[in-house]
């Protein structure tokens, strides 16, 4: 059984596996010699997969696991968490933004009483619109789920094997590791990196990917967006309420009649409004639990290497 695990999600990363190899070893083995690197290839269609091949071949430690299709970084990251067996787990990126060099210094702080060691971004080098992106994701986040997640922090760091354990046992088909690192709890501890910039190729995150983990993530962690739905229609009904006492005693008291076709319009198209959305916010909860109850798996293995065969 390895002392350390390194979980690694890779899509098209060819151009800089054979690097990151050589760093995770020597940063690993200033720790121990008692490792497995377990690389999950997300069905990139470059030659990430006959390279990690290759690096199995040279190095018994390196564990391959290549997916049938594109599932995404976080089942990538869930299947690497599946099949690893370290007492400690380390989870990061394939692209080198990463830096295996962290690794003994998240080690040496677990060693003192944590069960979770993450890594925040002492700087945040993406462009300003990603960093405005994200820091709105987090501050509506933190208000619909209570919860305060520092938006520099990512999925780099350690775990131990009761906190993968842990996580491993929720089958939820949204994912996010990061998130799910936070939901169970134990000691943990935030520590500050700095990252590199990406050793090869563009991050595969468009505006439409990250939107849309967003909304995932806030759904599968929160049921708040229901309950404002109907704050507001009741907050609605007790505005209507007020404007048609206000109507009544205005025609009793000044003998004006309610007249106003623009604002009659303009008020149908209101409300009409706020009820197709809250139907909307209604439906996308529904379809979480359709895609839930399909207990359909979160990922399919294709290929395994030689040193994994034993364990499927």
């Amino acid at each position: 059984m390895p002392h350390i695990s390194v979980v690694i999600p890779v899509y098209k990363a060819e151009g800089c596996l054979e690097e990151l190899y050589q760093r995770l070893k020597a940063s690993l083995e200033t720790i121990t010699a008692d490792f497995e690197i377990v690389l999950v290839e997300d069905c990139g269609g470059d030659q990430s997969w006959p390279t990690i091949v290759e690096l199995a071949r040279c190095d018994a430690r390196v564990k391959g696991l290549q997916l049938s299709r594109n599932f995404g970084q976080h089942y990538a990251i869930t299947a690497g968490l599946d099949i690893c067996q370290g007492d400690w787990v380390v989870v990061m990126d394939c692209d080198l933004q990463d830096r295996p060099e962290e690794i003994p210094n998240f080690y040496n702080a677990a060693q003192m009483g944590h069960d979770v060691v993450v890594g925040v971004r002492a700087v945040r080098v993406d462009p300003f619109f990603k960093k405005v992106a994200s820091k709105i994701f987090y501050m509506v986040f933190d208000y619909l789920t209570g919860t305060t997640i520092d938006n520099r922090m990512g999925n780099f760091g350690i775990y131990s094997r009761k906190v993968i354990d842990s996580i491993c046992s929720m089958r939820e088909q949204s994912r996010s590791f990061g998130l799910f690192a936070v939901w169970v709890g134990f000691n943990r501890i935030e520590i500050e990196i700095n990252r590199d910039g990406r050793a090869a190729g563009e991050s595969s995150y468009t505006f439409q990917k990250s939107f849309q983990l967003a909304m995932d993530s806030i759904i599968a962690y929160s049921n708040t967006m229901l309950m404002l739905s109907v704050k507001l229609g009741l907050l609605m009904a007790v505005m209507s309420l007020l404007g048609v006492s206000w109507l009544v005693l205005r025609y009793q008291t000044l003998d004006q009649p309610a007249v106003g076709w623009t604002s009659l319009i303009v008020a149908i198209f209101f409300t009409s409004g706020l009820i197709i959305g809250s139907i909307g916010i209604v439906g996308l909860f529904f379809g979480r639990i359709y895609d839930q109850v399909k207990c359909r798996p979160l990922y399919i293995v294709k290929s395994t290497t030689e040193s994994l065969l034993n364990r499927y």
